[in-house]
């Protein structure tokens, strides 16, 4: 079937150049993640976006990683921490969809990055409580992951393991395997 070639191409790489995307082309990025859907309009989610540019905020960002991650991830230029507003602002009671509507807004980015040429690789490895730590995050907010996000780069920076990784072929579960009933 024929598919979006952004949504085709999207995977996560393991190594990035050193290049930077512009502060344009970022802004970009994040505007289209604006626009993704939510429940009531409340647009729970937030960042904090961070370039090897500001090396003080980078490192407290990639201090967060686990070691595996750490391996890989110190050839981003960009990290990028994903949080949610966890209770609506109209009537302050809890809002159900925080993370469904931050995934979709998150979809938006890596798609828009795509369409650009620029990678984004999502991390659950991470602590949540030191990003919350270091970014002085308040407790409205659920941390739900760090992103990596930059230009394809070379795997031979990598690690043996890793190159290995990166060769093999993506797959994805058959589409009926994807509906319960």
């Amino acid at each position: 079937m024929k598919v979006t070639d952004a949504i085709m191409q999207r995977f996560s790489p393991l190594a990035f150049t050193d290049e930077i995307p512009g502060e344009e082309i970022l802004m970009q990025l994040f505007e289209s993640a604006r626009w993704a859907p939510s429940a009531f309009n409340e647009q729970p989610w937030r960042f904090v976006c961070t370039s090897k540019k500001e090396p003080e905020k980078y490192s407290k960002l990639f201090d967060c990683l686990v070691d595996a991650n750490k391996e890989w991830a110190k050839t981003a230029p960009v990290l990028i921490l994903v949080m949610a507003k966890k209770n609506f602002s109209y009537n302050s009671k809890p809002n159900y969809f925080h993370m469904y509507d931050t995934g979709m807004a998150v979809s938006n980015l890596i798609i828009s990055a795509m369409e650009k040429g620029i990678y984004v690789h999502q991390m659950g490895g991470f602590s949540a409580e030191k990003a919350r730590e270091n970014f002085n995050i308040p407790d409205e907010y659920a941390i739900i992951s760090v992103a990596a996000l930059g230009y394809q780069g070379d795997i031979a920076v990598l690690p043996a393991a890793l190159q290995e990784k990166v060769k093999k072929a993506r797959t994805r579960k058959p589409l009926g395997e994807l509906f319960l009933v």
